[in-house]
């Protein structure tokens, strides 16, 4: 690989990290020699993951934290710190839709659980906020790193039934802006903050809302494909080559950008 590229030997902390697209980043960090800290909040289940990760002959740690906790995201900064000495690299990973956010075909906004908005909002909100808060500062200190956010193609334009999780999204989309600036002007240009923005891939949250019990498309999904001028849904391995580009020195002079893996979706009007 053109050393343009390499991320071998940076430190990695990804929130959510045994989830499906954390997972996914994570096994693509290790093979590209990254050292990865696995974050989440079920220590059996990253253990196990983590596991899995050095059976390849990868450097990976875990730590149990909570993302819309600030103390819990302090102590595992000061267990990375004090195993690794510097974090490099943050992913923020945790986050998602929730079904008591999500309406029914036949609900309209007002029929919302405002339970549910909140959770989801603090979930994606503060579940990105507060790990580059406590995560940021390390690199502040040290003078250099990478963040890198998930937005969404809900930040684009509306998409029907999702509102808190349309809104949360926009909000990271914003806030990376926000960061970006911000770390730049006090901090210098070795600090960069950025978001990918994927278009539609079928996981365990959509994956009711996507496919029929049979496998075919519901007519949801129809309309996606429609959007999409590649006419097909994304793999989740697809992300992994754009984030390690936003973590390595060929992005170098990008920071505060929102980069869309959508299969275009997000450039097509749907005419």
């Amino acid at each position: 690989m053109n050393e343009i590229f390499s991320i071998k030997n940076k430190v990695a902390v990804i929130t959510g990290a045994s989830g499906v697209l954390g997972g996914s980043l994570a096994k693509s960090f290790i093979e590209a020699g990254a050292k990865v800290v696995a974050l989440g909040r079920s220590q059996e289940k990253l253990d196990a993951f983590v596991k899995e990760l050095k059976t390849s002959g990868g450097d990976a740690f875990s730590v149990e934290a909570n993302v819309m906790d600030i103390s819990s995201l302090e102590e595992a900064s000061k267990k990375i710190i004090e195993k690794y000495g510097k974090i490099d690299i943050l992913l923020n990973i945790a986050g998602g839709n929730i079904p008591a956010a999500t309406l029914s075909p036949d609900q309209s906004f007002f029929d919302m659980d405002m339970k549910g908005w909140d959770e989801v909002i603090d979930l994606n909100i503060n579940g990105t906020v507060y790990p580059s808060f406590v995560f940021g500062k390390a690199m502040a200190e040290q003078g250099s790193g990478s963040i890198v956010n998930i937005s969404s193609m809900a930040a684009y334009s509306a998409i029907t039934r999702v509102a808190g999780y349309s809104a949360a999204k926009a909000a990271i989309t914003n806030f990376t802006q926000w960061l970006a600036s911000d770390v730049a002007l006090k901090f210098g240009d070795k600090i960069r903050v950025n978001a990918v923005a994927p278009g539609f891939f079928i996981g365990d949250q959509n994956r009711a809302i996507l496919l029929n019990p049979d496998g075919s498309l519901t007519d949801r999904s129809k309309k996606v494909i429609a959007k999409t001028p590649m006419q097909r849904f994304g793999e989740v391995q697809e992300l992994n080559g754009a984030v390690q580009f936003l973590c390595s020195g060929a992005a170098s002079f990008i920071t505060g950008a929102l980069l869309p893996v959508d299969g275009g979706f997000s450039a097509f009007s749907g005419v």
